[in-house]
């Protein structure tokens, strides 16, 4: 079986068959930045990581574009409510963005531009909107896309013109020849800070959302690439919009597949901080691990909805455990092999992958070669286990390492714990042995008595 993915476009999974194969080029709307990223952006981060990962582990040469968007009402605002430049707070926010990715385990991509780099190729995709009839200079000075003149308007989101109504997305009366077109160019407000805004012949200003990440994956991709995505909630009406910017522009197609992960809950409900369940990513990883965030969130498919609960992020780390436990249990086989597909676990593995990167499907294949390295005491096995897990970005640390981190009682204790313990054996006090085995699995330390002594993990 070949690769088969979901395209959003055509509302059916398809074979993945790039334009220029084994190169495929891929785009993800990233980050406003004008906040730490909270939990939604580590789902869509985590999704497209994982369709990042498996093209590369399946022999593709990929080269991902991760945008930035630097500019932006919101960003303006939080700029001046705090008395900063923007480039000031946007530099802190990617920082404070690369650090909570990172320790989720997150690949960098390949590219990681900045709205506001590409002024000019944003500019000049506008100026070639306008010159095509596409685009028209609005009273105020905006410069506006007109969506009745793209006849193709609404393919992605399957909106036909004449459903949309004003009030679905703007407010009538912003010098818009019709309600539904949306701005391409901002002009700028007097009371806005001088870096706010960019020279154009159209006067100052800066640009309008959309139309930054059509000239940024131009820019970078090419007109027309392999697979866009982003979380469920751009297909309408960014994504949209990004098409009828870019194939009016290019008159060519804009993008071949496109996905779209599924939303986030929190114990079943819309995550927002209205109701008091908005958690940041930063926040998350004060109570587990990176690691544990990453299989967690591994633990569901990308497209299906995502519910977050402590509960469920207890139970993931459980499971964790396990598999560590699994590569813990044997000696670590020598050397680095590179994953034999013909084998029957990585077979299946591949398979499930394949199939629209069904993480829950891999890693169910996963468990079944951790019980098979419990049984076998097979130190190949292991490798080979631990070797699928990497094409998914997790199992990589040391198995003790891993089974021992974690927040509680620190080592030096624990491992006084365990001297006491031997001494009361020595001693034959069994009742006090078996008491101090009690205290610490009641503080998550469990312990395990081998031939070479009493080792231990944490619950």
């Amino acid at each position: 079986m070949s690769l088969h993915v979901y395209n959003t476009l055509s509302r059916s999974v398809e074979a993945f068959v790039p334009l220029n194969a084994p190169r495929v080029r891929m785009y993800v709307c990233g980050m406003t930045i004008y906040d730490l990223c909270h939990m939604g952006h580590a789902r869509m981060m985590m999704a497209f990581d994982v369709v990042y990962r498996w093209l590369c582990a399946s022999g593709y040469d990929v080269t991902y574009v991760r945008n930035i968007t630097d500019i932006d009402d919101k960003i303006i605002r939080r700029a001046l409510d705090r008395g900063m430049a923007i480039g000031e707070l946007t530099q802190q926010m990617i920082d404070a963005m690369h650090t909570d990715i990172g320790a989720l385990g997150i690949a960098p991509p390949t590219h990681e531009p900045r709205a506001t780099a590409y002024i000019p190729q944003m500019l000049s995709m506008i100026g070639t909107l306008e010159q095509r009839g596409l685009a028209y200079r609005a009273r105020g000075g905006d410069v506006n896309f007109a969506v009745r003149k793209f006849p193709n308007y609404g393919q992605l989101s399957g909106k036909s013109i004449d459903e949309l109504r004003a009030g679905e997305r703007v407010a009538v009366g912003e010098g818009k020849d019709d309600p539904l077109d949306f701005v391409l160019w901002k002009a700028a407000k007097p009371e806005e800070p001088a870096d706010a805004k960019f020279d154009s012949d159209y006067g100052p200003g800066r640009p309008g959302w959309h139309i930054e990440c059509s000239a940024m994956s131009g820019a970078l991709l090419g007109e027309t690439f392999d697979i866009h995505g982003g979380g469920m909630d751009l297909q309408f009406p960014h994504h949209e919009n990004e098409i009828a910017q870019s194939e009016g522009a290019n008159q060519k197609p804009f993008v071949r597949y496109w996905l779209h992960n599924g939303f986030l809950n929190v114990d079943n409900e819309k995550m927002s901080k209205s109701v008091g369940n908005f958690f940041t990513i930063r926040e998350v990883l004060q109570r587990f691990d990176g690691e544990t965030l990453r299989f967690f969130f591994l633990r569901t498919h990308y497209r299906s909805p995502f519910n977050f609960s402590d509960t469920l992020l207890d139970e993931a780390r459980t499971a964790l455990r396990r598999l560590y436990g699994a590569l813990d249990s044997v000696p670590p086989a020598p050397g680095d092999a590179p994953i034999d597909w013909t084998q029957p676990y990585a077979a299946r593995f591949r398979v499930a992958m394949d199939d629209d990167f069904n993480t829950p499907g891999a890693l169910a294949v996963l468990f079944e070669m951790a019980t098979e390295v419990n049984r076998s005491r097979s130190p190949a096995l292991a490798r080979d286990m631990r070797a699928l897990a990497g094409a998914l970005g997790f199992l990589q640390q040391a198995p003790r390492d891993f089974l021992q981190g974690g927040n509680g009682l620190d080592e030096a204790t624990i491992q006084e714990r365990i001297e006491a313990r031997a001494a009361a054996k020595k001693s034959k006090d069994f009742a006090a042995a078996d008491r101090i085995r009690q205290e610490l699995l009641a503080q998550g330390v469990q312990l395990k008595d081998g031939p070479d002594g009493t080792t231990w993990t944490r619950t």
